[in-house]
């Protein structure tokens, strides 16, 4: 089994302290946070920022810190940014951001860009310009089929091929299974596969992406806070280590 790349997303967009006391928030916890997670495994960091009142942000300033910073402090770590909506921007927010941030990688969700289907050829034909790597957000076998039609008609690039399929949901509460990634495989022929999860099984369902040639598995506490045994990881750098120990036990 190929060794796919391991991403922590260590916070995501709505959890807090409340939920887990570990989960990083500002960027002196984020960057912390990187540095475990990295020690334990991790090959890259999904990044999600936060406000002074701690709520989801995609100002670009504190983008740029937070990008400036973790090339410092933790260099050996890829990093992807979210655009997000979360609930609270709009397409043309989302937009913005890409366009002021320009960066190395990005996730976009199908479903959201597409609120405004002026707008998506714009965000997708910058990422190509630009160079920006894109990971399309996948969270049913619609996303699929609109990704599928996006790149039919040419809004979609060819070698903008890569997306990440959730597995359950965060809102109504759904944890994923691992037997729903055959439901979606037949819709993946000719994309390149990352794989996230909601719930207990997380872990199990990521090493099911494994076996199916997944190249990025995300984990960690933007989808799951519970180790396979349902009692709460310490951390995100554990759920990391779990993983990475699991893969490499499986490639040996």
């Amino acid at each position: 089994m190929t060794q796919p790349l391991i991403m922590v997303a260590p916070n995501g967009a709505r959890r807090g302290k409340e939920d887990h006391v570990r989960l990083p928030l500002d960027l002196v916890e984020i960057v912390a946070e990187a540095r475990l997670c990295h020690a334990a495994g991790a090959d890259a960091l999904h990044l999600h920022i936060r406000d002074t009142s701690g709520m989801h942000s995609l100002d670009a300033g504190l983008y740029r810190e937070a990008l400036t910073e973790l090339a410092r402090s933790v260099p050996g770590i890829a990093v992807q940014i979210t655009t997000e909506a979360a609930g609270i921007y709009s397409p043309t927010e989302q937009y913005a951001c890409l366009d002021a941030l320009r960066p190395a990688w990005a996730s976009v969700s199908l479903r959201e860009i597409a609120r405004d289907p002026d707008l998506a050829p714009r965000l997708y034909a910058l990422a190509a310009d630009q160079g920006i790597r894109l990971q399309h957000i996948a969270y049913d076998r619609g996303d699929l089929d609109l990704l599928a039609q996006s790149r039919a008609t040419g809004i979609i690039r060819a070698e903008q091929d890569e997306v990440i399929c959730v597995l359950g949901a965060y809102a109504p509460p759904r944890a994923g299974r691992p037997e729903e990634l055959a439901a979606l495989a037949p819709a993946l022929d000719g994309l390149r596969l990352g794989l996230c999860a909601f719930g207990p099984q997380e872990q199990a369902c990521l090493l099911a992406g494994a076996r199916a040639g997944a190249e990025v598995l995300r984990v960690g506490f933007e989808n799951n806070l519970l180790s396979p045994d349902g009692t709460p990881w310490p951390d995100n750098s554990a759920a990391v280590a779990s993983l990475r120990h699991h893969l490499e036990r499986k490639a040996a």
